[in-house]
């Protein structure tokens, strides 16, 4: 198989059955052999019908139903697991994406790339959501060193092997990138049209803001140390250790240099054994951690 699209729904009952017939004529035009994956989250309106019935019509179209709302990471990750071409591409459901682009995606992973992220560079979205999105790009920039500009974009393009070796949870979708380069591949942008949303309403919050910042850490730490885990704790526990050894020589010199008693300075002392043992324990956490990792290389 050439190409399967995988489609995350979330109540798209308006825009559901035209963008099916929009892919389906990109398959017929470019003689691809190809599938439309769907993974309905939990919706609650008529979209879990409306699959049903396209099911039905097409033999190329499947159809994943969550029974409750899981959240986009989930199902794609579903997605994925379902995708059998040698290319998967991922959409949304609300037609704000192009499937027109499918071809452009397709062309740049033959070009030998891993994955190819779309970047919507005009907007039809609000300044409340497009500001933040550009800061979050910047910051994912800055901190991965990949240089795409648009990590949310829901248009992107894998090879299969990328899809099947990627795990995501959580809310790590919009963190593929990342993830696929700890694991060696390639990413690279094309620019892509992006179309205002013309049914159904956004499923994107301000909440959104805060859990970006907590993937942004999770992400830190595992783009950067995820084979070397004591170069993180050690570092830490170094500046630890070496703050609460620091506390306690100033406790030293003011009680036998300047005569001062102990339990005068009692607080700092404390202070100083607090942060030595804060040291101790990261370089323990740093070692068990090398210990995980030498143990997964044995057993690969």
């Amino acid at each position: 198989m050439d190409v399967s699209i995988v489609v995350p729904v979330y109540n798209e009952e308006g825009t559901i059955k035209e963008l099916t017939r929009q892919v389906l004529a990109v398959f017929t035009q470019e003689k691809y052999e190809g599938e439309i994956i769907f993974v309905n989250d939990g919706s609650t309106d008529a979209t879990t019908e409306h699959c049903d019935v396209l099911v039905k019509e097409y033999s190329n179209i499947s159809h994943i139903h969550f029974h409750r709302n899981k959240g986009k990471a989930a199902g794609l990750q579903a997605g994925f697991d379902a995708a059998k071409g040698k290319y998967v591409i991922t959409m949304d459901g609300d037609l704000q994406d192009e499937p027109k682009e499918i071809p452009a995606l397709v062309a740049k992973l033959e070009e030998g790339w891993d994955i190819v992220s779309g970047w919507k560079k005009k907007r039809h979205d609000p300044i409340t959501k497009r500001w933040p999105s550009k800061l979050f790009n910047w910051a994912a920039r800055v901190m991965s060193g990949i240089k795409i500009h648009d990590f949310n974009c829901g248009l992107k393009g894998y090879r299969n092997e990328v899809v099947k070796t990627v795990k995501l949870y959580g809310e790590m979708h919009r963190w593929i990138p990342v993830l696929a380069k700890v694991e060696g591949f390639k990413t690279t942008e094309i620019v892509v049209t992006h179309h205002p949303r013309t049914s159904g309403v956004s499923k994107y919050g301000f909440s959104r803001t805060f859990k970006g910042f907590f993937d942004f850490m999770t992400i830190f730490f595992l783009s950067r140390f995820t084979m070397r885990p004591m170069h993180f704790f050690g570092f830490f526990g170094l500046l630890s250790v070496g703050a609460g050894v620091a506390v306690e020589i100033v406790v030293l010199v003011y009680k036998y240099a300047l005569g001062h008693s102990f339990q005068s300075h009692m607080a700092m002392l404390i202070l100083g054994v607090l942060l030595i043992v804060l040291g101790v324990q990261l370089f323990s956490i740093g070692l068990i951690g090398e210990m995980l990792v030498y143990q997964s290389k044995k057993k690969k």
